[in-house]
């Protein structure tokens, strides 16, 4: 099945909540009162700093956010391209259509356009990354660490909080170039991951929520960036 952007709709990447900002927060409790209206939510990846499934230490930090988006979920039709801070996720929100990292990218219909959506971390990162990211986004993996969950996931939160994610990605273009390779077949590429907010041929790298303070919308089908 082949799902279709809809006008309106609403690209939320890279917010990186709760430690660089309540944007994303704000977002879901405008969607919720309806100041906010969207027929298609897509959540491209890490929107949580850190979250994933199989825990329930680790949803005690961003409680709130999960419980809107598990309430929004039941009205509006919510996908969600997990990204390398947010992942095995489909047990914490059963009514949003959650896409792994080994599914991404899934293509979609935008006109007469396909477009190939993932959160950005699919290709071009070399056989480590590829290995680690195996490895962690496992449900085996997951529940082997429980016994130290609370002191690792601890250390963890408190170096994201401190880390700088926002600045500019020298070689942007060139990695772009590359990445392009592995969509050949498709007319446009939608990821975040990057925090960049610019656009090159058919690839549209998304702002990140937490950096430029935007998102994306279809607007008379066409991709734009803006504050909300």
């Amino acid at each position: 099945m082949i799902y279709e952007i809809k006008e309106n709709a609403l690209f939320i990447a890279d917010s990186h909540y709760p430690h660089h900002g309540n944007a994303f927060l704000e977002t879901l409790q405008k969607l919720e009162s309806g100041e906010l209206q969207t027929p298609q939510l897509f959540l491209m990846g890490d929107n949580f700093d850190l979250l994933f499934g199989h825990n329930d230490y680790i949803k005690t930090f961003t409680e709130e956010a999960i419980t809107l988006l598990q309430k929004l979920s039941k009205t509006i039709e919510i996908h969600y391209f997990e990204g390398n801070h947010d992942f095995c996720l489909q047990e914490v929100f059963p009514d949003i259509r959650v896409y792994s990292r080994a599914e991404q990218p899934i293509v979609f219909r935008l006109g007469e356009k396909n477009v190939a959506i993932s959160h950005g971390d699919k290709y071009v990162t070399g056989f480590g990354y590829d290995l680690y990211c195996n490895i962690l986004r496992n449900k085996t993996t997951l529940t082997l660490l429980k016994p130290f969950e609370k002191a690792i996931i601890d250390h963890r939160m408190k170096k994201l909080s401190a880390k700088n994610i926002c600045h500019a990605f020298c070689g942007f273009e060139e990695r772009v170039e590359a990445i392009l390779e592995h969509y050949s077949e498709v007319d446009m590429v939608i990821e975040g991951h990057f925090h960049q907010a610019k656009v090159r041929g058919k690839y549209i790298s998304l702002p990140s929520q937490a950096c430029q303070n935007k998102v994306a919308v279809v607007e008379e089908g066409e991709v734009v960036f803006k504050s909300l």
